[in-house]
């Protein structure tokens, strides 16, 4: 899934892999679904402060560039979101972030809680034409929860 698709690039890049990708762009951006589709991709548009209507366990990779930032600009909230990218994305599963500094930053602090620090990279991306300022590019694999039953007694 391209969490913030724009004109669908990153499907586009996938397209003669066996995949689909399912590109989803805001509600105020819902004319670049026509592009989309033009490009014989799918697509949705959706607002991220809410949850994504698919089943749990339903994505093998999530792709969001300065989405976290554009949802923290809405007032939504950032955990919210990681939640829901947890809920959507199937155990060992990946998620690629590319967003500002400061907001990756914030992201790294809370994978603890959701257990996703077993494994991670972080890197800084070539600037080009797309680049909004000093960005990073965060790359997560979700683990098996292993819950271990403490002894209280």
């Amino acid at each position: 899934m391209d969490m913030s698709a724009s004109l669908g690039g990153f499907a586009a890049s996938l397209k003669k892999k066996n995949v689909w990708v399912m590109n989803v762009v805001p509600f105020t951006e819902s004319g670049k679904l026509k592009i989309i589709y033009d490009r014989g991709l799918m697509g949705t548009t959706h607002d991220w402060c809410e949850s994504f209507s698919t089943y749990p366990g339903t994505y093998d990779l999530l792709h969001a560039w300065l989405l976290f930032s554009e949802i923290e600009k809405q007032g939504c909230s950032l955990e919210d979101l990681l939640i829901e990218m947890d809920r959507i994305l199937r155990t060992y599963g990946y998620a690629i972030i590319r967003d500002k500094v400061d907001v990756v930053t914030y992201i790294k602090k809370l994978l603890p809680a959701l257990r996703w620090d077993d494994w991670t990279f972080e890197m800084r991306p070539k600037k080009d034409a797309l680049t909004t300022g000093d960005e990073r590019v965060l790359i997560m694999r979700k683990k098996l929860w292993n819950h271990s039953v403490q002894d209280l007694s």
